[in-house]
């Protein structure tokens, strides 16, 4: 479908944003510069942000009773920092103990049928199952990152083998998820047999200790430090847990490397799954009561929003991929529907607009979209405002329009107003898994996108199972997922650049801590894999489309145009788009058709 395909061209989000309204239009989109305009973004407001699914709704709450000069401490290390860091002895001690085992098939059997697990709340029962330690329920989930241990060459991947050395694969560091990934060797090692768990480690693929860097030993240490941590909170032993996360708040930052950042806000959520398990915090109460940070105050959720799209590749690529698939399958329509599930920005439909435009063998007679919302209505408007800008300055028939609900329950099909002439397309980025925790209302919304009949829904969703109920799968399955986002960050963004701290801080920080700390109905951020949201659209007679050779060349022109583009993935599970950092997915993107 060549003949359908846009011109990639310059693509410019910050620049898109300026020119669709006035800089006051755009400054009371980002936050303004009063506090007034940030009272905009609420509780109700965390999906919007979700560029890679995992910010909690509260979001907009941070750690309490912390002073600007403060910032880059958490509550925990400040409530330490006059104590004097713990006794080598007391750390081993700490790590030194005895696990009874069950049958390895037991632990793989669960795994196993993680994925088949029904789409909706899972409550945790593993402080229940003390039978089912923590060092089996991960290893599996350790063994399953193995066989994506490498090392990039340039576009060249080389696979490590038993017989290489890690300081001659090149002169590039280790990457976050091998640092971690020998802390897990190790930790499995360790609490496995009897001996010294602060011994030199060993690595699966015989690769000696001894060739990592001082700096990657340091945080292969502190990696391993965070898992005997969890390991005890898994078991409960919060005052054990207590002191090694200690420690651990002594060599980590969140101004530091990638390892240091990611230990710091895991750490957080562990310290918060220990006060709740404790009691200290009350149950229902997560981010209830505490003081905003006073410098996070100052950063602007809607300007690290589109740092996040402007910087990192994940988006963007997906976007693109799927702006293509919709061009493709309307290229016979003169009228356009689009039906957007949370627009947010509406970067994508500015792609949309520029493509239709140019294609001068056919003249578009309307082009419309209809964003569907359950709050902000205002903000959404304020979207369409800048869309019929942009649409003017494109001479581009277009019409608007916001369709908000308080429920999705009371979303209808006659809302959208849909003509009988317009082909139909549905779209939704990062939304459905916010729907999870309700699945009558996920359920309700498929039945009324399939009554519109959509030639095409474009999904894309976060590619990572943040829905085991058991603790000890989803601590390793998001510290490997968030392991590949501080990665890229590491590699994309300067360590003292503001916006990061907001998008580590306020969506991935606040996210884990979601994931981690809470269980039953508290616990929000809950994402499943491709295998798990394709059996549930099978359940609505949906089935993937091929994703055609211009969507996968869309893909990788946008992925060559960021500089850190190269560490950036793409693989096909089926007919699907897996879009990734260094082999780990970040994020999905499905083209589905109703038969």
């Amino acid at each position: 479908m060549t003949s359908t395909m846009f011109s990639f061209g310059a693509f410019d989000p910050v620049g898109i944003l300026e020119n669709l309204g006035s800089n006051n239009e755009l400054d009371d989109v980002v936050g303004g510069r009063s506090g007034s305009k940030q009272s905009h973004y609420r509780e109700e407001d965390w999906r919007d942000s979700s560029f890679t699914g995992t910010l909690s709704s509260d979001f907009g709450l941070y750690r309490d009773n912390l002073s600007e000069s403060d910032f880059g401490f958490s509550k925990y290390q400040l409530q330490n920092q006059e104590e004097n860091p713990l006794p080598a002895h007391d750390l081993l001690d700490d790590l030194n103990f005895e696990v009874d085992c069950p049958p390895l098939q037991t632990c793989l059997k669960e795994i196993a049928n993680l994925g088949s697990k029904q789409i909706g709340i899972q409550d945790s029962q593993d402080e229940k199952e003390k039978g089912h330690p923590f060092l089996l329920a991960s290893l599996e989930l350790l063994k399953n990152y193995g066989h994506r241990l490498k090392k990039l060459d340039g576009d060249k991947i080389v696979e490590l083998s038993s017989n290489t050395s890690l300081s001659r694969l090149s002169e590039q560091n280790l990457s976050t998820e091998e640092i971690i990934r020998l802390a897990g060797v190790n930790f499995i090692q360790t609490t496995s047999s009897v001996g010294d768990p602060l011994a030199a480690f060993s690595h699966p693929y015989r690769l000696s200790f001894s060739d990592l860097s001082d700096q990657e030993m340091k945080d292969a240490q502190l990696v391993l430090l965070l898992l005997f941590a969890a390991e005890k909170v898994y078991h409960q032993e919060f005052h054990r847990a207590s002191k090694l996360l200690n420690q651990c708040d002594y060599l980590c930052s969140n101004k530091g490397n990638q390892i240091q950042r990611l230990v710091f806000y895991f750490a957080e959520a562990l310290h918060e799954r220990i006060d709740r398990g404790s009691g200290r915090i009350p149950v229902n109460t997560c981010g209830k009561g505490q003081k905003p940070d006073p410098q996070a105050q100052t950063m602007n959720p809607m300007q690290s929003r589109i740092a996040y799209h402007q910087e990192l590749p994940f988006v963007q690529v997906a976007q693109f991929a799927g702006v293509q698939a919709i061009v493709e399958n309307v290229a016979d329509a003169k009228k356009v529907h689009v039906i957007d599930l949370d627009i947010a920005f509406g970067l994508q439909w500015t792609i949309l607009m520029q493509a239709l435009a140019s294609c001068y063998d056919r003249q578009i007679e309307l082009l419309k979209i209809t964003a569907v919302g359950t709050s902000s209505k205002h903000l959404i408007d304020e979207t369409g405002k800048r869309l019929v800008n942009f649409a003017q300055s494109m001479s581009l028939p277009f019409t608007f329009k916001s369709v908000v609900v308080g429920d999705v329950l009371d979303l209808k099909e006659e809302l959208f107003e849909i003509d009988t002439e317009e082909a139909v397309v549905v779209y939704s980025q990062f939304f459905l898994w916010t729907l999870i925790p309700q699945p009558n209302r996920l359920e309700s919304l498929m039945k009324v996108i399939r009554k519109t009949n959509p030639r095409v829904m474009v999904v894309a969703e976060v590619e990572a199972n943040h829905n085991s109920p058991n603790f000890g799968n989803r601590f390793i399955e998001s510290l490997f997922f968030h392991a590949a986002c501080f990665d890229c960050f590491e590699a994309s963004m300067s360590r003292e650049d503001s916006n990061r701290m907001a998008i580590e801080s306020i969506f991935f920080g606040q996210g884990v801590k979601n994931i981690l700390a809470t269980e039953g109905e508290e616990r929000m951020v809950r994402t499943v894999k491709i295998d798990v949201w394709r059996a549930f659209f099978a359940r609505f007679s949906m089935i993937e489309a091929e994703l055609s050779s211009s969507s996968l060349y869309q893909a990788n022109l946008v992925m060559k145009k960021f500089g850190c583009g190269r560490f950036c993935t793409l693989d096909m599970n089926g007919k699907c788009l897996l879009v990734g950092w260094k082999g780990t997915p970040v994020l999905s993107l499905s083209v589905l058709k109703f038969i």
